[in-house]
């Protein structure tokens, strides 16, 4: 409330935004500079950008059953074969922008390698959640992630975690700290603006400082950074800065996990449920999602 009386938007950076980017920064070593902006959707949407900008490249790789927002390009599942096109799962994205994804399987890396192989000129960076919370908390294989990490490295091309599900939830690092895995780029959603409506993508200085005024790709916001998210995030932040917050977290978790487990096993009703710290999904039956 002290932050509200005091302005909710001001054109110039405030100390605020550079005490939490710092905070980022220090919590995500993957990140060495980062831009705000108001959503999860931009922030994968000037992620893919930046890929773009950066590589000089035109295709983005994102995994059947992603959720990264409703960026047009971005908004489109499989077609017929992990060689296909994706084809648009919303009315109203042009004909012409699902050329630019390709679809692949999810903890599946000869599906990249298949990609990489028909399109290895024009691959501008790989887009993944590492633990898929939109298909019921899938945890991306180790040794898939890091193969992952291995071709775009071999290919030129940017590896992108979108950790707005799981940046300071799964970890106070983030899932990329349970993995040991350092992607290029890292998207984050609400829970650095405590809730409210906030974003952020961050990378190493040599990527970002493509961004303008430095570089040539464009990104800019009116409310992006406004000092009430900004305030709201640094606060929860400080807050989640202890490892005991994390660990009755996923204890508590667990405990519920296990408590629902029984009462569905009492009435012998078939059910598989996938939990990872706070994040957890129920599935009934049939095969678990993987």
């Amino acid at each position: 409330m002290h932050t509200l009386t005091k302005g909710t938007s001001f054109g110039a950076p405030t100390k605020l935004e550079n005490d939490l980017a710092s905070l980022i920064i220090k919590a995500i070593p993957s990140i060495e500079m980062i831009r705000f902006v108001n959503s999860g959707t931009e922030a994968t949407m000037s992620a893919i950008r930046l890929a773009r900008a950066f590589t000089g490249k035109n295709k983005i790789i994102k995994f059947q059953g992603g959720y990264h927002g409703h960026v047009d390009s971005l908004l489109v599942d499989a077609g017929s074969g992990s060689l296909t096109y994706s084809v648009p799962t919303s009315d109203g994205i042009g004909k012409e922008i699902p050329n630019t994804t390709l679809t692949a399987k999810y903890n599946d890396i000869s599906n990249i390698k298949e990609l990489f192989t028909t399109h290895k000129n024009d691959i501008a960076a790989i887009i993944v959640e590492p633990i898929a919370a939109n298909m019921g908390v899938v945890p991306g294989k180790k040794e898939f992630l890091q193969e992952l990490r291995n071709i775009t490295k071999n290919n030129d091309a940017l590896l992108i975690f979108d950790e707005i599900v799981t940046g300071f939830r799964v970890s106070y690092h983030g899932a990329q700290h349970i993995y040991n895995i350092k992607p290029d780029i890292t998207c984050l959603g609400k829970i650095i603006g405590g809730g409210f409506p906030i974003g952020a993508y961050g990378a190493s200085k040599e990527i970002m400082e493509e961004v303008a005024p430095i570089g040539k790709m464009y990104q800019a916001g009116t409310l992006s950074g406004n000092p009430v998210a900004i305030s709201a995030g640094l606060k929860t932040l400080q807050i989640l800065d202890n490892k005991k917050i994390y660990q009755d977290i996923d204890s508590n978790t667990k405990k519920l996990v296990t408590e629902i487990r029984n009462l569905l096993n009492q009435q012998n009703i078939p059910n598989t449920i996938n939990q990872v710290g706070s994040m957890f999904t129920l599935f009934f039956p049939g095969e678990q999602s993987r």
